[in-house]
């Protein structure tokens, strides 16, 4: 009874399984063109108020901005669920940050399990999924190593596609509808000081004064609306098409791989949905080599 005991005890120990790398988010990366175009935009207005002889401190009106911002947002509340709008705040970011992952990297990616699959089989890329960061991409590639019909697999992709669609084209609406707002706010806010001004007529210095003022709102209003609140749901409908291309492309190559495509045929089909295509690189024009100079014919025989 010793010996088993003992063979038991020699034999190592089971070294457990590391567990599978989870994907991490994909990167983002500062919007240049965002940020360059509101420091144009500000530096251009200010810079134009200056040289007409004015001050920063002739539109910084507290009041004003909030009675613009306030009820342009309590208007959007009235318009819009609350589970949108608290969406169209977070994903507010993706107008000043745009993702750091490339189409090209995908198509790059679909080639290489394309390879794979074609070698090994596509059960073989069962362990890759976990490592996939785009979680369309990881769920589109899982549905076809479940040997998911084909079929199917279009359709509740497709599905996906419309639903994700549908929702940003809602949170993009939110900021369309502020800079719809914002503009008649600003008049209500500057039609109130007026009826302020009106109530001292009597002093006449007072009375240029309080217009000024007055109109502050106005600036908010339509500044806002056309500074922000537009261009803003225009970047997120931007960034609402991109996305969607790339989930085009990839649901493609997840497809293509399931019908066993060749590589190269699956690359020259995904790099049409490639928006920004890398170049490229120039060859290196050759120089062709130098004939040797070989005896030259004359008249009368060869010249030697």
């Amino acid at each position: 009874m010793a010996e088993p005991a003992q063979a038991i005890a020699n034999e190592p120990a089971a070294v457990p399984k590391k567990p599978a790398a989870k994907a991490k988010g994909p990167g983002i990366r500062p919007d240049l063109a965002t940020f360059g175009g509101l420091i144009l935009a500000l530096c251009g207005i200010i810079g134009g108020l200056v040289l007409e002889k004015g001050s920063i401190q002739d539109i910084s009106q507290g009041t004003a901005a909030m009675i613009v911002l306030g009820g342009t947002f309590g208007a959007v509340m009235v318009t819009t669920p609350l589970s949108v709008i608290l969406r169209a705040l977070r994903n507010l970011k993706n107008v000043f940050f745009e993702p750091a992952s490339s189409a090209s990297g995908i198509v790059e990616q679909l080639v290489l399990f394309a390879t794979k699959a074609r070698k090994n089989g596509i059960v073989s890329l069962e362990t890759d999924t976990a490592a996939i960061v785009d979680p369309f991409f990881r769920k589109a590639l899982n549905l076809a190593v479940d040997g998911t019909d084909l079929q199917e697999l279009r359709k509740m992709m497709e599905i996906d596609i419309a639903v994700s669609e549908q929702s940003g084209e809602a949170e993009a609406k939110v900021w369309e509808a502020a800079g719809g707002y914002s503009p008649t706010i600003g008049i209500i806010g500057a039609v109130m000081g007026l009826i302020q001004v009106m109530k001292h007529l009597e002093d006449i210095a007072a009375v240029g004064h309080g217009i000024a003022v007055a109109f502050v709102a106005t600036v908010y209003g339509v500044g806002v609306a056309n500074l922000f609140f537009l261009p803003a749901a225009s970047k997120l409908k931007a960034r609402l098409r991109e996305a969607i291309v790339v989930k085009e492309m990839t649901l493609e190559g997840v497809i293509g791989i399931v019908e066993g495509l060749n590589p190269t045929l699956i690359r020259l089909k995904l790099e049409a949905f490639d928006q920004h295509p890398k170049k490229p690189a120039k060859a290196k024009a050759v120089k062709p080599a130098k004939q040797e100079k070989g005896p030259q014919p004359v008249e009368g025989g060869v010249k030697g």
